[in-house]
């Protein structure tokens, strides 16, 4: 996530995997998408359009990856949503590049709110 996004937009998809590497190959060759290293737990991608990550700090959740919204104000964001009913399953944390926060929409969906500030 090196570049911020714009304020409330999808910006970020990210795969909990059981190997980095693996994945790597698999989308590299199955799609062309390239990638930067961000340590031995993350990797970010690219496929020319959208970026996403593939990261072993979190469960493998089969049915789905982690869509990741951009907001410009953090705390902002998380207060709208709490307002809202949704539910914060990961409080702020920090990460290379800036932080961010998990919640749970009505459905029970999980998703990521991040911000470069």
């Amino acid at each position: 996530m090196a570049a911020h996004g714009t304020d409330r937009q999808i910006d970020n998809i990210e795969f909990a995997v059981a190997d980095i590497g693996r994945s790597k190959a698999f989308y590299g060759q199955a799609f062309g998408w390239s990638f930067t290293e961000y340590g031995p737990t993350y990797c970010e991608f690219t496929d020319g359009r959208i970026t996403g990550g593939l990261t072993t700090e979190g469960q493998v959740r089969p049915g789905g990856p982690l869509v990741i919204l951009y907001a410009d104000d953090l705390a902002g964001a998380q207060a709208r949503l709490e307002e809202l009913g949704a539910r914060i399953v990961r409080p702020v944390f920090a990460f290379p590049g800036g932080r961010r926060f998990h919640f749970q929409d009505p459905d029970g969906y999980e998703l990521a709110v991040w911000s470069a500030g």
